[in-house]
């Protein structure tokens, strides 16, 4: 079940991939992490695509990561008299607290926390950003704006307010129901929503408290703001250029794209691009041209994963999306170009010894034909810092924790493999050669690179490489 790439492929699942055999198909076709997006569809649901999962699994023996996406707050309009209404641009429109059907000339917004963080001339997006109001005077209840964009609005249409830091937890009681509830399952990934500030992370790691890694989707031009900070607490990050498309002048989108997969690679945490990646696959079996360069931009760019979401959860052809995904990247890889391009900005190695041997690693994969880099590791962390280097060969990551072994499963060129730890140096360089052998890895005549720490089962004591070469 070896892949023949590096970047990893992020599948959504919903109505059109919750059978067992679909999900083995997009498995079988390149899926290494799927997502239960938990903004849609019951936990029951859920549970029975997770169970699928495990299943699928354990009948392949390859570590498959879940990524529960949480929904996160939803910030929309109240109803319309009519059900719908139209701005015209130039007009006034009032917001307020008051839950009466709305007119042309006034509407509920019933969340408190945005008027609280409104000032004058705050603009506020409405229907992802199709209509655009600056606020002329408002107060904790009420907003009098100006239609700067006008056009046709209904009933609960979504709410945008990119200029303000909302008093918000990205948790609602929702949110905390299916945490809860995903952590029991046993997920291994959390995809944390309305990130605004470094806050919002703490506040979710101490509720999950080590029992799953999170991954903090940046959507809002506030966390773009905070990036060092909100990397520094974060396991992973996402771009999530939906709502950040809406919040942000489209042309100002890749640049930020660039510079938040640019500051995770430094951090050496995991960065995934997401949204509207293969959108047109949702109705057509083939992609057009500019999503293909899209997806192949990203991966000259040098992230960990690429995600695809109704691609796969509810369109017409997904098996063929994750399909498509896949040789999209096998081809990036392949391409003269890659190496130079994922190592023109140089990640700059920590005063630790993990970090010496991940920099040496790198070199010696460069000057000689390199099989694979065997990394023996208990948290992760070792397989991590391998990774952040971007090396000539894959990182065969062995792990004793299931846990470990499965969360990898995202990141960039890192095949994990659930194994007892080496007993010692004998055992070390045998159970390497077996496994590289067994998983694809291992061909005649080439070395192997192995990092281990030692004492062997020792957290964080990566100090050990050792080449060896195959029979």
């Amino acid at each position: 079940m070896r892949r023949q790439r590096n970047a990893k492929i992020i599948a959504t699942l919903g109505p059109a991939s919750s059978s067992s055999e679909m999900i083995r198909k997009l498995f079988n076709a390149g899926a290494d992490v799927f997502r239960l997006n938990f903004s849609h569809g019951s936990q029951a649901d859920h549970k029975a695509r997770l169970d699928i999962i495990r299943d699928l699994e354990s009948e392949t023996g390859r570590p498959i990561a879940v990524l529960l996406d949480l929904q996160g707050p939803k910030l929309r309009l109240g109803t319309f008299r009519e059900g719908k209404v139209n701005l015209r641009s130039g007009q006034t429109f009032r917001l307020d607290l008051a839950t009466d059907p709305g007119d042309d000339k006034r509407a509920c917004l019933p969340h408190p926390e945005i008027f609280a963080a409104l000032k004058p001339h705050t603009n506020l997006l409405l229907d992802d950003g199709k209509l655009r109001l600056r606020v002329e005077r408002c107060g904790p209840d009420f907003a009098e704006t100006v239609v700067v964009t006008g056009g046709a609005i209904s009933d609960r249409k979504g709410v945008n307010v990119p200029d303000a830091v909302l008093p918000l937890s990205p948790l609602t009681d929702k949110d905390r129901k299916d945490l809860a509830f995903g952590l029991e399952l046993g997920v291994d990934w959390i995809a944390l929503s309305f990130v605004q500030r470094p806050e919002d992370v703490a506040e979710a790691r101490a509720i999950i408290g080590g029992r799953a890694k999170v991954l903090s989707k940046l959507e809002k031009p506030a966390a773009v703001e905070r990036l060092e900070g909100i990397v520094a607490l974060s396991d992973a990050i996402m771009v999530a250029r939906g709502d950040l498309g809406v919040e942000l002048p489209p042309e100002d989108v890749p640049g930020i794209q660039r510079r938040m997969v640019r500051v995770c690679r430094q951090a050496g945490k995991p960065v995934v691009v997401a949204t509207q990646m293969l959108e047109s696959m949702i109705n057509t079996p083939t992609p057009t041209r500019a999503e293909a360069s899209d997806v192949a931009t990203a991966v000259f760019d040098g992230v960990d994963a690429v995600m695809l979401s109704a691609e796969s959860a509810s369109g017409s052809y997904p098996v063929e999306a994750v399909a498509m995904m896949n040789r999209i990247i096998c081809k990036v890889e392949r391409d003269p170009q890659y190496s130079r391009i994922i190592h023109a900005e140089p990640t700059e190695p920590e005063a630790t010894s993990a970090d010496a041997i991940s920099a040496a690693v790198r070199k010696v994969t460069s000057i000689l034909p390199v099989a694979a880099i065997v990394a023996y590791t208990t948290s992760g962390s070792t397989s991590l810092r391998i990774a952040r280097e971007r090396p000539e060969a894959p990182v065969l990551s062995l792990t004793p924790n299931l846990a470990t072994a499965r969360r990898l499963a995202l990141v960039w060129g890192v095949h994990s493999v659930h194994t007892d730890d080496a007993k010692d140096a004998e055992d070390m360089v045998a159970k390497a050669s077996r496994i590289a052998l067994d998983e694809g890895f291992a061909e005649s005549g080439r070395p192997l690179v192995i990092i281990a720490g030692v004492p062997f089962g020792t957290l964080g004591s990566t100090n050990l490489l050792r080449i060896t070469w195959t029979g």
